[in-house]
């Protein structure tokens, strides 16, 4: 028992000053916050552009990445698929890769291949355009999409599925009526979570989308711009809305992610 309580006092004294050492982080950025141009700030020309870049990039590479993560997730949390581990580890590389890494790989691939020259012919212009910007968010979060998503499909038992076919479902059906009803929290942790990782999403896009002042000015574009031009205010607006988006985020993960956790 004395062992066990030294143990407990060890695990919770760590706990708490990892918490105090995240609490100084943001204290050190709020501190610098001018609250009194804060809102002329925030609803200046620049930031207004950067604040609907990041939306709008970040929902349309969210939606990508569910879309994808949904059969993806499905396949490999239920079949025996051929070369699985190897697949896997493949899929879970972005995890791994520093997204610097992958903004180059995208630099090239859309910028000095066949590939990326056909696209460019037919209208789909990736290299320091917006779509840079959505193409990178994907790549680098739909490996933790995946993740989520296969462990919700692994805590749902296929034994609902099969019970909707015995009532004259086709496999189809029984996933989108069982399975995919039943993966709704996980499915909504991980959309809002990948989001949230999307906004804030810097050396990936930087690499293939540039950051050019309202062009490919996302939020974390432009706190890059403003802190290296010495524009504290711009640049500190921008860090705090980031701030705040991440804490509602988490926030709605964690709430979502336990409720996933009852399948």
């Amino acid at each position: 028992m004395k062992n066990e309580s030294r143990l407990k006092l060890f695990s919770i004294s760590i706990t708490l000053l990892l918490s105090i050492f995240i609490i100084s982080i943001i204290t050190c950025i709020s501190m610098k916050v001018n609250p009194n141009t804060l809102l002329s700030v925030i609803v200046s020309k620049e930031i207004l552009f950067a604040i609907k870049l990041s939306l709008v990039t970040s929902i349309i590479s969210t939606l990508m990445c569910i879309a994808i993560s949904i059969p993806a997730s499905y396949a490999l949390a239920r079949y025996n698929l051929f070369g699985k581990t190897l697949i896997t580890t493949i899929v879970d590389l972005p995890l791994a890769l520093p997204p610097l890494v992958i903004g180059v790989g995208l630099l090239l691939l859309f910028g000095t291949t066949s590939f990326g020259n056909y696209l460019s012919d037919i209208g789909l212009q990736f290299v320091f355009t917006p779509l840079g910007i959505i193409i990178a968010q994907f790549t680098v979060n739909i490996s933790f999409m995946l993740r989520i998503m296969r462990s919700t499909f692994e805590g749902i038992s296929p034994r609902y599925e099969y019970v909707a076919q015995t009532l004259g479902c086709t496999p189809l059906q029984a996933f989108l009526k069982t399975t995919l009803p039943m993966a709704k929290n996980g499915l909504m942790a991980g959309g809002i979570i990948t989001w949230s990782k999307g906004i804030g999403e810097f050396g990936a896009a930087l690499m293939i989308a540039g950051a050019t002042r309202m062009k490919t000015e996302t939020l974390p574009i432009s706190l890059f711009l403003n802190m290296s031009s010495g524009d504290l205010d711009l640049a500190m607006a921008s860090a705090f809305i980031l701030i705040i988006i991440s804490i509602v985020s988490l926030y709605i993960f964690e709430r979502r992610g336990n409720m996933a956790n009852l399948y």
